[in-house]
């Protein structure tokens, strides 16, 4: 039981690391496209204000809740492993 526990435990730290390191490429991978996107088009505003109301629209983006995947799918994975491992 302390062994699953464990497991438990170090695998909420290890998924929210890469949670937060995915979160932050993503992030400043749409703001370099965003910044991108403002030097090609018309600048009807400055930068800053554009880059700005575009990681708005973002962080309500379906994209945004995908990488919340980073918690579910190792979770099933190991989940079908035990149950294939212990019922098979």
């Amino acid at each position: 039981m302390f062994a699953l526990a464990r497991l438990v435990v170090v695998g909420f730290i290890v998924l929210t690391v890469i949670y937060v390191c995915l979160s932050f490429y993503s992030r400043a991978v749409r703001k370099g496209k965003l910044r991108q996107k403002w030097q090609v088009g018309p600048q009807k505003v400055d930068r800053e204000t554009f880059v700005q109301r575009g990681l708005e629209k973002y962080d309500g983006s379906i994209r945004r809740k995908l990488i919340l995947g980073v918690y579910v799918v190792p979770v099933v994975v190991v989940g079908v492993i035990i149950y294939l491992t212990n019922f098979s």
